[in-house]
């Protein structure tokens, strides 16, 4: 598909039009949408003590052990029973597919700023946040760390992704779940434009060890609807193939098809416990955040 758009610019329907760099668009976007919450995530803390760490820069100092300060002169933060517990894993795919958009906003644009803001919800929320970003296969990882701090090398990577080049997803996936450490939570972004049957096995992969799987689709609203309304020429941006077509033409096989996949995708994934989010990129990134919190069961 030849219609492109800037990177990296999202529309919200409260919170932002063109923010950059991207670390303030995720403190925007988190910190209003935080705000708003009639009741606020950290409530579901647990104040179990579970154990101590050596303290990181960054580190909140009210968690501070000041007692284990005072007596052996080291820096040790207490750990909490829900902190020691998780660890969650985001897949951002950055295959050329993503770069598409119809509007203000491609699908890699929104997945970054997606992937920026839950980074950075989680980290605040005390968790332990690595990140992974795939095409063919996996180009960059970074693994689960829970100091606040870490949030800048996460936002630098997002920041650096270039969406580009062909994609093998449930490799890619297959790949992630056979490094992944101790059972934690995984969150894939991807707009799944690939082998669904591939894509529901690498899913499959990481349930069958324990993990617990979020997946957020993100789409072009043109993707779903398909209402182009002039002869163009269509760009395959992983394979460079082109073709014409009269949109109006096609639009209803096209409709057909794509619901279909979208019911193997759907119906796969609760086939395997995974929760699935279908997004489009005029969907407000407070939505997707509501969702995630629902379902880890922070918010009611």
């Amino acid at each position: 598909m030849a219609d492109r758009s800037p990177d990296r610019e999202l529309v919200t329907s409260s919170l932002i039009h063109r923010l950059e760099p991207l670390s303030l668009r995720a403190k925007v976007v988190v910190e209003g949408f935080l705000t708003g919450l009639h009741r606020s995530p950290y409530h579901g803390f647990s104040v179990e003590f579970a154990e101590h760490r050596a303290y990181q820069p960054g580190d909140n100092l009210k968690y501070l052990d000041w007692k284990v300060l005072a007596r052996t002169d080291r820096y040790y933060i207490k750990q909490f029973q829900e902190e020691t517990n998780l660890r969650a894993y985001i897949l951002l795919d950055g295959s050329g597919s993503m770069a598409f958009g119809s509007g203000e906003v491609t699908k890699g644009g929104y997945a970054r700023s997606l992937a920026a803001a839950l980074v950075y919800m989680l980290l605040v929320q005390r968790d332990a946040v690595g990140l992974t970003v795939f095409d063919r296969a996996v180009r960059e990882t970074r693994p689960p760390r829970s100091a606040l701090i870490w949030r800048d090398e996460l936002w630098a990577v997002l920041e650096n992704t270039q969406f580009t080049g062909e994609t093998n997803t449930g490799e890619s996936l297959h790949r992630v779940a056979e490094r992944a450490g101790r059972r934690g939570l995984v969150i894939l972004i991807s707009d799944l434009l690939d082998d669904p049957e591939a894509i529901l096995s690498g899913l499959h992969h990481f349930r069958h060890l324990g993990h617990e799987v979020i997946v957020f689709q993100v789409l072009d609203d043109r993707e779903l609807d398909f209402a182009f309304d002039r002869e163009a020429r269509f760009e395959e941006l992983e394979t460079g193939a082109t073709m014409p077509a009269s949109p109006w033409q096609v639009r209803d096989a096209y409709q057909s098809e794509m619901k279909a996949y979208l019911d193997q995708i759907k119906s796969g994934c609760s086939h395997h416990n995974v929760r699935h989010h279908l997004l489009t990129t005029s969907t407000p990134l407070e939505e997707a955040l509501v969702s995630f919190l629902i379902h880890r069961g922070r918010i009611g």
